[in-house]
């Protein structure tokens, strides 16, 4: 029996408690009446993949499938030649001064793995090292650029994270944004990239340098023990979370801190965000409201950064770049971190919500803030104006 494209029509259920919500009803075309078969979602893959690969496609980005849509400002070149980059940027680095330009062009405006792909064929065309010769040829906040751009995102994490636990101090600014805007499925490769490149475990390292409820709550998110998005909504699993949440914190007189850390840290994202929905119907300050009462410091901060990352990932980076560019100069190493970071995950997502927010857009604000090479790498990243 065939499938007709055209006649293949999709009908969502109504969704409560008890009915799975992605339960679909396929419309078989060879009959002369259509008959309406209902069939699981997990079925339907083995026998209309090929048909339904855009509508599977659409139910990721509306209901938080395995991986999150992307929003890059940064794609793969079209017409490739690695070669061709790799003789221009060894012409660049030997050129009296640096043209600087040059590898800015190249580097910017290529994908991670284009990049990769140019850093073999300098190797072979010149026997040294691209990463050696670039840091021999640039200095400051455009090296910082240009060299998180020869990482890919899991090691440029785990060197960014490294960084902020090493030496004198903690940057637990940076510590925070690192480990609470990260996806569990990011924080997984993030940890076993950080063992391969540093042979120390990220969970004792992170132990090691903070302490009391913080730790918790970050060792809490690096173990990654968070749920996956499911198909099937659990009103009765929310209306728990939101009344523990609350008892656990404005309903008493403290607060009992590990229910919120393992609440935050284990549900699923679209599950939080329904959670703190329903939270307001318990208490009378919503979730951040909440947070900002009950506790202090990083612990503060932490929920705050989660809470956030979980209603609108994209506006908290969008914030984040706003409150490092608004003194005269900016904040370089927030900056270079949040758009090498996101530049080929969500960046044009991020500048979007960036002139919502501010009524200017990020490019504007970068020419403003930033200057030289640093300010052209950043520009050329950010990849247009608003």
């Amino acid at each position: 029996m065939g499938v007709s494209v055209q006649s293949l029509s999709w009908t969502r259920t109504h969704t409560h408690t008890h009915t799975h919500p992605h339960t679909l009803l396929v419309t078989w075309a060879s009959t002369p009446r259509p008959v309406g078969v209902l069939v699981e979602w997990g079925r339907i893959r083995d026998f209309t993949m090929a048909l339904v690969s855009e509508f599977l496609g659409q139910l990721t980005l509306n209901f938080g499938g395995e991986s999150e849509p992307k929003f890059p400002t940064v794609v793969a070149a079209d017409n490739f030649d690695p070669a061709k980059d790799a003789a221009r940027i060894e012409t660049a680095i030997k050129t009296k001064g640096v043209d600087e330009q040059t590898i800015i062009d190249i580097l910017t405006r290529r994908s991670y793995s284009q990049r990769r792909d140019v850093a073999f064929e300098y190797e072979k065309r010149s026997k040294k090292d691209l990463i050696t010769a670039l840091k021999g040829a640039l200095s400051g906040c455009l090296e910082a650029v240009i060299l998180g751009l020869m990482k890919n995102t899991a090691q440029y994490d785990a060197t960014e994270i490294r960084a902020s636990i090493k030496g004198l101090g903690t940057d637990e600014e940076t510590l925070i944004e690192m480990l609470c805007s990260r996806s569990a499925a990011e924080l997984l490769e993030i940890k076993r990239v950080y063992k391969e490149m540093f042979k120390k475990d990220l969970d004792k390292d992170v132990a090691g340098d903070t302490s009391g409820d913080f730790r918790t709550l970050l060792l809490a998110l690096v173990q990654a023990k968070r749920d996956e998005p499911s198909n099937i909504v659990d009103y009765e699993k929310i209306d728990d979370d939101a009344r523990a949440l609350y008892e656990a914190g404005v309903k008493r007189k403290g607060t009992d801190v590990a229910t919120w850390i393992s609440i935050m840290s284990e549900r699923s994202v679209p599950h939080l965000q329904k959670v703190f929905d329903r939270y307001k119907s318990y208490s009378p300050y919503d979730m951040k409201e909440s947070i900002r009462k009950e506790v202090k410091g990083d612990l503060e901060k932490s929920f705050l950064t989660l809470v956030e990352c979980f209603e609108n990932k994209q506006q908290y980076f969008a914030n984040r770049l706003s409150e490092a560019m608004k003194g005269k100069s900016a904040k370089e190493k927030v900056v270079t971190r949040i758009m090498v970071s996101r530049c080929e995950v969500d960046l044009m997502k991020i500048r979007t919500e960036f002139k919502r927010l501010n009524q200017k857009s990020l490019y504007q604000t970068i020419a403003e803030h930033t200057k030289g090479d640093y300010q052209k790498a950043l520009l050329s990243l950010c990849g247009g104006d608003d």
